[in-house]
């Protein structure tokens, strides 16, 4: 056991020597983009420039895998006075709410955001709205206003020949792709139109999710607003990256090993699932909704003390969602985010599997780590088991997943009445002959 935990410590102590360099090359590329930002500001006062970007660095220093990062640009308009108008065909219930923008008839302070370029009338004699601002729109004018800052910035040597690449804003898509270097390491940012305003979100008011987080800071995420970015043409919606991020901030206040059990499966994902990073596979994205549902199912602090422990936990939820393919959206769960992922679940259900079985051969970063490995924490098969939730949603509970968790030797909790559920389920999933299939 002792040979265990200095492995799984060992390779948290490599992730976390990477992460005050990552930082630095995330704030060098970050730099860079804000200087073009700056000049775009000039160009258009309708564009401002973010800098409070802690969340973003911090959310970058956690991972090991690359992936495009979003750079958020406010629009400069007085978000409370607009309308968000539902489309009358929306889907309630099926993902974040996407909305128009209407400008009202006699709105103070909107002139700029009634010119053609970002504007279109209402096409219906509304005595309400005037119009609406187009997301399409949105996103060409700042296109055209970001070309311009570019070259502005290379022309006066605001920014180092090299360093920013804008051949992909050609692609037409709901964010404006730039590739910048910060030195050695080139990083992907989508740059995003964003309006900020006041706006419910029902999926943080339901007491299922306090479990996980402290009391109160629900609250005060929903306090902070919400980030509404483009979903189509002229449909705005409510970013859930935005709400995500700032969840697990909350769950990095707590003590633990959550966040290090985060970074320690991206980086096995990366490096092991992924071929590094050759093959398609897993997105940070992914692991962070299993992460902050394993803080709803084991929401006791003792379930996160133990670094080996706090991975597994994630290791059983992101198991058993692979096993049913289905890993629900954690502030939508009607939404899947392995749906048309692009990815062959089989087999990625086997890497996760082999490795939550035997972990050692991929926590083995030095020489000196070689060595026999323990044998399979697995003795039979567990696929079935963690099919159950497929067919009956209420095995999606915290005595299900310590079931799975004691399959894989990794419960030891002391919890009188949570070993007697445990053990209820089990006996319930042993007279389906799940325990053996």
């Amino acid at each position: 056991m002792a040979m265990q935990v200095s492995l799984w410590h060992h390779y948290l102590r490599a992730i976390r020597s990477r992460g005050a360099a990552r930082v630095q090359e995330y704030q060098r590329a970050e730099d860079v983009l804000l200087t073009v930002l700056e000049h775009l500001h000039t160009l258009d006062p309708r564009f401002l420039v973010d800098y409070s970007r802690d969340l973003e660095a911090f959310q970058f220093a956690l991972r090991s895998s690359d992936g495009p990062l979003d750079m958020a640009v406010p629009l400069s308009v007085e978000a409370a006075a607009l309308l968000m108008e539902e489309p009358e065909a929306a889907q309630t219930g099926d993902g974040p709410m996407s909305c128009r923008l209407g400008v009202p008839r006699g709105g103070v302070g909107l002139e700029a955001w009634v010119t053609d370029d970002v504007f279109t009338a209402s096409s219906e004699d509304s005595t309400k709205c005037l119009g609406h601002i187009v997301p399409s729109k949105v996103l060409r004018v700042l296109k055209d206003r970001l070309v311009a800052a570019i070259v502005h910035c290379k022309h006066h040597g605001l920014i180092a020949p090299g360093s920013l690449n804008a051949d992909s804003l050609r692609e037409e898509k709901l964010g404006l792709s730039l590739l910048v270097s910060s030195g050695w390491r080139t990083i992907r940012f989508t740059v995003v139109p964003v309006v900020r305003r006041k706006h419910r979100v029902p999926a943080l008011e339901g007491a299922q999710l306090t479990l996980g987080f402290p009391e109160g800071s629900l609250k005060r995420i929903i306090g902070q607003g919400v980030a509404l970015v483009p979903t189509d043409a002229q449909l705005w919606r409510v970013s859930t990256d935005d709400l995500l991020t700032r969840l697990l901030n909350i769950l990095g206040s707590l003590q633990g090993h959550r966040l290090d059990s985060l970074s320690v499966l991206d980086r096995v994902n990366h490096e092991s699932w992924c071929d590094g990073g050759r093959s398609p596979g897993l997105t940070f994205a992914h692991l962070k909704t299993v992460l902050l549902w394993a803080s709803v199912l084991f929401p006791a602090p003792e379930d996160w003390a133990e670094l080996q422990g706090a991975v597994y936990r994630l290791l059983v939820v992101l198991l058993c969602c692979l096993a049913t393919s289905n890993l629900p959206h954690f502030l939508h769960p009607e939404q899947n985010l392995l749906h048309d992922a692009g990815l062959d679940l089989r087999a990625l259900y086997q890497r996760v599997e082999g490795f939550a079985s035997q972990p050692e051969a991929a926590l083995r970063i030095h020489v000196t780590h070689l060595g026999r490995s323990p044998p399979p924490r697995l003795s039979s098969g567990v696929r079935a088991l963690l099919q159950l939730p497929a067919s009956d949603p209420s095995y999606w509970a915290t005595a299900y997943f310590d079931v799975l968790l004691d399959k894989f030797q990794a419960f030891h909790i002391q919890d009188k009445d949570r070993i007697s559920a445990m053990q209820s389920i089990f006996r319930r999933t042993k007279t389906l002959g799940g325990e053996d299939r």
